[in-house]
């Protein structure tokens, strides 16, 4: 990052460009600048994504424009043009079209990737996967795979990798909970395929070339493709009453009102993304709020002792809403350090944002990690202060989409709860098992890849109670 008269830039010669406003419009024209040559800002976003944001917000406003990946992107950071974008009044704005760039080969027509009255007709359908019921049963399976897991932690005096060991237990978790089965020896070419599919959306080559990231990512998507459709057959027996609890059972049976089901490709495509979301979001979010509650021991204390009043060693459905202090944290947490930092839209048609003009077939990002930056919104935004979401502050009331983890609009996270129900259902096991710190000073670094992730796997201090 060069500093130029007290003002951030990226690039040592700012160049200011617009894009063009027809001539018939009183709408503005989007400030912003395209970067370098070829890569753009691609770099600079990679590497300080909050910086990056701020500059453009600063410079440009809520909308501004740059070229990241190979292509030009219009940012929209700040509630205002979060909510413009997410509620996508006028239907201008495709999630399918926008993430189809970037994940698409790999995740093609998950339920993120699908629009408008398609998009409603699978969340219709998948629903009924997410239902109470089925959120016990997830929750029952779940509790002694999430005993073994933690039992098995090597606490003692050598530091424990914490994120790795989140993704082996999340990942176990997934496997059980959504396709109801020990994955055994698979195991770690399944954690490898989810890895190379999830990093292949930030390629900067976009095509398969051997050995790199693009064609990793395709080969893993050739994996789970391969392990869920041998599997299809037997989760499609039975007539859904007496399937079993699973996640993928649960998708092969799952009607709507009007009777209408999942296709067996469409099972295959909502499991391989509801797989990633399940094992990837939730280890960064496990991991986040451990390293926070090992930087304040105090925090740490209250939630743990939160979760021995329950008096139970593992949580049932109704325990979690007395799970307050922890629920605190988890918002906090997932403020600062965001799992999925951006959303991607592309207009279809000739839109605005904010007054600005956005012409058809424009790539869009929503900000929502930056948004949960802010100090306009946030007071001192970095500082870790959960008690912010507490009912006698509630600072994300300041406004409806100031706080955005699981996106909003019709395309918000059709599985948060389930999300929350696993965090919750982990942390509280962790607490009542081991207490965990880091040394004085440390803070976890951080790469941004493709989600965060700690860069030195965040390691802990871990002590049996």
């Amino acid at each position: 990052m060069v500093v130029l008269g007290g003002t951030r830039s990226y690039g040592a010669v700012v160049r200011t460009s617009y894009l063009a406003v027809p001539p018939d419009t009183d709408l503005r024209p989007i400030g912003g600048e395209p970067g370098p040559p070829i890569i753009g800002h691609t770099i600079h976003l990679m590497r300080d994504p909050l910086g990056w944001s701020r500059y453009f917000y600063d410079r440009y406003g809520p909308v501004s424009w740059t070229n990241t990946f190979g292509i030009r992107i219009v940012s929209a950071a700040g509630p205002d043009a979060m909510e413009r974008v997410l509620v996508n009044r006028d239907k201008a704005f495709s999630n399918g079209r926008g993430w189809e760039y970037f994940i698409g080969p790999f995740f093609r027509r998950g339920i993120m990737l699908l629009d408008f009255e398609e998009h409603l007709h699978h969340r219709r359908i998948m629903q009924q996967a997410f239902t109470r019921e089925r959120l016990v049963g997830y929750l029952d399976a779940m509790n002694p795979s999430i005993a073994a897991g933690l039992a098995a932690l090597p606490a003692g005096t050598a530091p424990v990798l914490a994120h790795p060991a989140f993704k082996r237990l999340t990942l176990d978790l997934a496997t059980r909970t959504f396709m109801g089965g020990d994955l055994g020896p698979l195991a770690d070419r399944v954690d490898r395929a989810f890895i190379d599919v999830v990093r292949a959306g930030t390629a900067y080559v976009r095509f398969p070339v051997p050995g790199l990231r693009w064609s990793r990512g395709l080969r893993g998507r050739r994996l789970l493709e391969e392990l869920l459709r041998e599997q299809l057959p037997a989760k499609r027996a039975g007539d859904g009453a007496t399937a079993p609890g699973d996640l993928f059972s649960a998708l092969c049976h799952a009607r709507s009102e009007d009777g209408h089901r999942f296709g067996d490709e469409d099972v295959i495509n909502h499991m391989i993304f509801l797989l990633m979301a399940a094992h990837d979001t939730t280890t960064m979010t496990l991991t986040t709020m451990t390293y926070y509650l090992a930087r304040h021991p105090a925090w740490q204390d209250g939630v743990r002792a939160e979760s021995a009043a329950l008096g139970c060693d593992a949580v049932a459905l109704d325990d979690l809403d007395r799970l307050v202090s922890l629920d605190l944290v988890m918002k906090e947490c997932l403020r600062l350090v965001t799992p999925l930092q951006a959303m991607a839209r592309r207009t279809v048609k000739d839109t605005e944002i904010l007054g600005h003009f956005v012409p058809a077939d424009t790539f869009v990002t929503v900000s929502q990690h930056f948004t949960h930056h802010m100090p306009e919104y946030w007071p001192d935004p970095e500082r870790f202060d959960p008690e912010r979401f507490a009912e006698h502050r509630r600072e994300d009331r300041v406004h409806n989409y100031a706080w955005l983890p699981f996106g909003g609009g019709v395309h918000k996270c059709i599985g948060l709860r389930f999300a929350a129900l696993q965090v919750k259902a982990v942390l509280h096991q962790l607490l009542l098992r081991y207490r965990w710190t880091v040394p004085d000073g440390y803070e976890m670094p951080l790469d941004y890849t493709s989600m965060p992730t700690p860069s030195d796997g965040l390691p802990v201090n871990l002590r049996r109670l």
